[in-house]
């Protein structure tokens, strides 16, 4: 029998407890008891992944849909926009940005695809957690606090867009519309514009205290419109330049000029990407900076 004085035991603190290895924290998962204190404090710092692995749980009740989504959107957009359309461009003779149009519109329908899915998962699953089924009250009364359930909900909807990602990736190769092995970086290009998009959205839903259509309001004259006008099945130069801003504007263009970038090596000027990358990391920062003080406003009252 192990002394009570060993290591493998910690050391008595001064009020009388003991401190917890990691070992026992693990441990605490296979129903053996372990000091509440040292459970406190371990939730008080990683709490965001306690509600990141309960969320991801709560996605198995839908996980068909989520998987029929994964697999179904980039098959029926690439048969549909890369194939269908693409012949009738390929027919003329034409290429889009010195490529064929199969290849030039795969990684912006990647990105369109994954922003759509972050309209939909910051918008009534944050009001449900509010409102409807209250499904934040019992994890602020514990030790996680506000600002790690909003953390945790992001994260684990950026995890579900991992998966979702390197689904329409790997089809995108099948395709032959990947040319460059730099095109698995469209994956985490994806899960920066959709938190880029997400993290503004997931604050949004968290000021709103009555649902009357805002979510609605929300598809159809902002996700709708960015998809459309933000250079996904043409490029943006094309369009009138009083309709450019409404893609210079959006985490859809930027996101689809660096997934274009990566996978089919599109010429732009290093300024420009950096331009790209800097709106998505401060637009994403943003969002959740907002997301931690409204989650926080409204679970402490």
């Amino acid at each position: 029998m192990t002394p009570p004085d060993s290591p493998d035991h910690g050391s008595p603190d001064s009020a009388g407890g003991t401190f917890v290895h990691a070992d026992d924290l693990t441990l605490t998962s296979r129903g053996t008891p372990v000091d509440a204190t040292a459970m406190a404090a371990h939730q008080r710092l990683w709490g965001f992944w306690s509600i990141t692995r309960w969320l991801l749980m709560r996605m198995r009740a839908y996980r068909w849909t989520i998987v029929g989504t994964a697999i179904g959107n980039p098959v029926l957009y690439l048969v549909a926009m890369g194939l269908g359309l693409g012949a009738l461009v390929s027919a003329n003779g034409q290429r889009v940005d010195g490529v064929p149009y199969i290849v030039f519109v795969a990684p912006a329908l990647l990105i369109s695809t994954i922003v759509m899915s972050a309209g939909e998962e910051f918008t009534y699953p944050v009001m449900e957690g509010f409102k409807w089924s209250h499904l934040y009250d019992g994890p602020v009364a514990t030790p996680v606090s506000p600002a790690q359930i909003a953390l945790g909900h992001h994260v684990a909807v950026m995890i579900r867009f991992l998966a979702q990602s390197a689904v329409f990736w790997l089809i995108m190769v099948a395709f032959g519309a990947a040319p460059s092995h730099w095109s698995v970086l469209t994956i985490p290009i994806a899960l920066l514009t959709a938190s880029s998009f997400g993290a503004p959205l997931q604050a949004y839903s968290a000021s709103i205290e009555t649902e009357k259509g805002q979510f609605a309001f929300v598809q159809r004259f902002v996700v709708m419109p960015m998809s459309l006008f933000a250079g996904t099945y043409y490029p943006l130069g094309v369009m009138p330049l009083w309709l450019q801003w409404i893609g210079w504007i959006s985490p859809i263009w930027h996101g689809t000029q660096l997934a274009r970038t990566a996978s089919f090596g599109l010429h732009e000027p290093m300024w420009l990407t950096g331009v790209h990358v800097l709106f998505l990391v401060t637009t994403a920062a943003a969002g959740l900076w907002m997301s931690f003080r409204l989650y926080r406003r409204r679970l402490s009252r």
